[in-house]
């Protein structure tokens, strides 16, 4: 972003048998977001042209194949593939995860080379994106590769941050994932998000249970006392207000989690399902720990009503406003807490 532009939002078009491309039209036929962003949506003309006509939507593309021309106040549209894309909305394609995949892969390459400066992406297919040469569960796995840091599926709506141990594991291999190293880097990560990304000096977090009832003082499992609670006092010693482990079953329909900047779950569901009942259509997927921004909504493909023109935007909206604003954030902080030593002399000198 150059001084006095709009941050450039990357968008990667997910399945396009989905509702990606009806949600991305959504967002940006209100011509206000265009005052908050310049989108670059990663795919093919040709595609966006048909979901265009497809949902009679008024709005107008700028196709490019070089990311020196993108227009500012412009939809501009990355031309990925020339070849066409036979869409059929709800059907499991393994071609439609061929072009996700291109999409998501061009988005990852002009966001580590700045061209575009967050990336939000639209949902894919877990499935049908596998292949010889793309083998992950996942945008977060991907992107953590790709990426420099430490990453963590972090959801997050304007009063509620869920952050995860582990995501996309089986839930019979969840205790042996979830080592003294795991929780001490994702508890860093999570306290280093909510200062870096959202601006609270002082994060207090809650870090819910690995078993039933904390495991009932090693009557249903002894990973958390044995493994979860060390690793969290050793954490509250060095000054972090970091807090649990808390009985999963009774946090958040006591309010408990009100008290806190940030929960972190132990596995998918403990987390995800909580998040997405109290906050579902307005949740976004944030990838934390990570050099760039990137974010997604909180939803899948819905395959079950792909094309039929009824998808609600509002989780991807969010998600780009959440992209935009945690790219200021970070260049806030950036600006802090650079040169510390020389801010304090200064300071001093007063």
């Amino acid at each position: 972003m150059k001084q006095g532009e709009n941050i450039v939002v990357g968008i990667s078009i997910g399945d396009l048998n989905g509702i990606g491309g009806e949600i991305v039209l959504k967002t940006f036929e209100d011509s206000r977001m265009l005052d908050f962003c310049t989108p670059v949506i990663f795919a093919s003309i040709k595609a966006m042209s048909f979901f265009k006509t497809h949902f009679n939507s008024g709005i107008n593309f700028h196709s490019i194949q070089d990311l020196n021309n993108i227009v500012h106040n412009k939809v501009n549209v990355f031309n990925c593939w020339n070849e066409p894309a036979k869409i059929e909305f709800g059907v499991e394609d393994p071609k439609m995860g061929e072009f996700a995949i291109k999409s998501l892969e061009a988005g990852t390459k002009a966001l580590k080379d700045s061209q575009v400066d967050v990336l939000v992406t639209a949902p894919i297919n877990k499935h049908n994106i596998q292949s010889d040469t793309f083998n992950f569960p996942g945008h977060t796995d991907y992107l953590a590769k790709e990426l420099d840091g430490d990453s963590l599926m972090f959801m997050i709506t304007d009063d509620l941050r869920v952050g995860l141990l582990t995501d996309h594991v089986p839930v019979k291999d969840v205790a042996e994932h979830i080592t003294p190293q795991l929780i001490e880097q994702k508890v860093n990560t999570v306290y280093d998000s909510l200062k870096r990304d959202f601006k609270i000096q002082k994060p207090k977090i809650a870090v819910l249970g690995i078993n039933p009832h904390t495991g009932d003082n090693g009557v249903i499992g002894r990973e958390d006392d044995e493994v979860l609670r060390p690793v969290l006092h050793k954490i509250k010693e060095q000054g972090k207000l970091v807090f649990g482990p808390y009985a999963a079953d009774s946090f958040f329909g006591s309010n408990n989690y009100k008290n806190f900047d940030a929960i972190i779950a132990s596995y998918h569901d403990q987390g995800l399902i909580p998040f997405k009942t109290l906050s579902f259509g307005q949740g976004v997927n944030f990838t934390a720990g990570l050099s760039k921004v990137r974010t997604s909504p909180d939803h899948g493909t819905a395959y079950e009503i792909a094309g039929k023109g009824i998808a609600d935007e509002n989780s991807f909206k969010e998600a780009t406003f959440s992209a935009i604003q945690i790219f200021k954030n970070r260049v806030g902080f950036e600006a802090l807490t650079k040169n510390p030593l020389k801010r304090a002399a200064r300071n001093g000198r007063r």
